[in-house]
């Protein structure tokens, strides 16, 4: 299963009330929560499917891993891409990834993976795609975008060296007690009772796809539900289902498929070719 899988299952069973979605298979409290078990429906082509003992076979079956919101990615492919999810209200919200920095792929040997994931499977490095949804206070999807992070973050080592910095310059403060940590910093016995303690803790954020694409795409806001995705071209040649991709969307009006040129996120100036998918209902 795919990124291509997932987009043919959305097309033939587009869910757009998310909460009575949820509500009717009683999956998830939250609304966050229950646009990731849609989106986990949708790559394991579960969406029609309201037995749960069935649901969860098909997903033993696709899947490797399956985290939450403090233990990223939200879940793996099995031999796959991972997928992270994530909510927003509106069209021109940013992203909060909290104490995470954006990943333009994972890495097994990554500090801030869980042990169930690094031995999920035999792996080393994945593709991670970011599932973004705006879903505003009605509980209706108005936008859903698949991107993959080796379009949409920069390597590693650009947001690592900030961090660092700013982690290093904390611990050259004079005069303080500080405690190793995986945070930036924590500051012990700030007060003369030396009760008081200081966590500094780095919240990253990064604007949404919607406005990061806005030289390729425009949602049309006449439509009551959206979709877009970017696939590398590269990445797109991998994909052993795409000629099926091709022919499914060939004699359809309601989706189409471009050639487009985006920007490289390690170099703005470099143009990256690229797959622009569109669907709207």
């Amino acid at each position: 299963m795919n990124i291509l899988n997932a987009i043919m299952n959305l097309v033939n069973d587009p869910i757009i009330d998310v909460k009575e979605y949820s509500d009717s298979r009683n999956r998830a409290n939250s609304m966050g929560a229950a646009l990731e078990e849609y989106i986990k429906d949708m790559f394991a082509g579960t969406i029609t499917t309201t037995d749960t003992k069935e649901r969860m076979k098909r997903f033993s079956e696709v899947f490797s891993y399956s985290g939450n919101q403090n233990n990223p990615p939200d879940f793996m492919i099995k031999n796959g891409d991972a997928v992270e999810v994530k909510k927003i209200e509106g069209m021109g919200s940013s992203l909060a990834l909290n104490s995470s920095y954006p990943k333009y792929k994972i890495f097994a040997d990554s500090p801030m993976l869980t042990q169930a994931c690094k031995t999920a499977e035999e792996w080393e490095e994945k593709d991670i795609i970011y599932a973004v949804g705006v879903l505003p206070k009605n509980n209706r999807l108005r936008q859903l975008t698949l991107v993959y992070g080796v379009d949409y973050a920069a390597k590693e080592e650009i947001y690592t060296r900030i961090k660092d910095s700013i982690k290093n310059g904390v611990n050259e403060i004079p005069g303080i007690e500080l405690t190793e940590t995986r945070e930036l910093g924590r500051v012990n016995r700030v007060d003369p009772l030396g009760i008081t303690y200081l966590r500094i803790r780095g919240m990253w954020g990064i604007d949404n796809p919607l406005k990061v694409y806005d030289y390729i795409y425009e949602p049309n806001l006449d439509k009551e539900f959206n979709f877009m995705a970017i696939v590398n071209i590269n990445k797109y040649n991998t994909l052993k289902n795409k000629d099926k991709f091709e022919n499914f969307i060939k004699d359809r009006t309601d989706i189409t498929m471009e050639s487009v040129e985006i920007k490289d996120p390690n170099n703005p100036v470099k143009l990256v070719e690229a797959k622009l998918i569109k669907y709207s209902l």
